[in-house]
């Protein structure tokens, strides 16, 4: 699985919320920590689902 935050990202920080393991805030935007994404792909999936702004896509290699 592979997660990338979008540059529509508005900085509200619920995926950081949800899945702090792999969602950090950084200058006001989410940023993703990819090797933390295996563990947790539930997660980032209601992380992606909660983005006010759908600025979280992800998608399989």
């Amino acid at each position: 699985m592979n997660v990338t935050v979008l540059d529509s990202c508005v900085g509200c920080g619920a995926c950081a919320i949800i899945n702090p393991e792999v969602f950090d805030m950084k200058d006001n935007k989410a940023v993703v920590n990819s090797v933390k994404i295996s563990e947790s792909e539930d997660l980032c999936i209601d992380a992606a689902i909660s983005c006010p702004v759908n600025a979280i896509e992800i998608y399989d290699y």
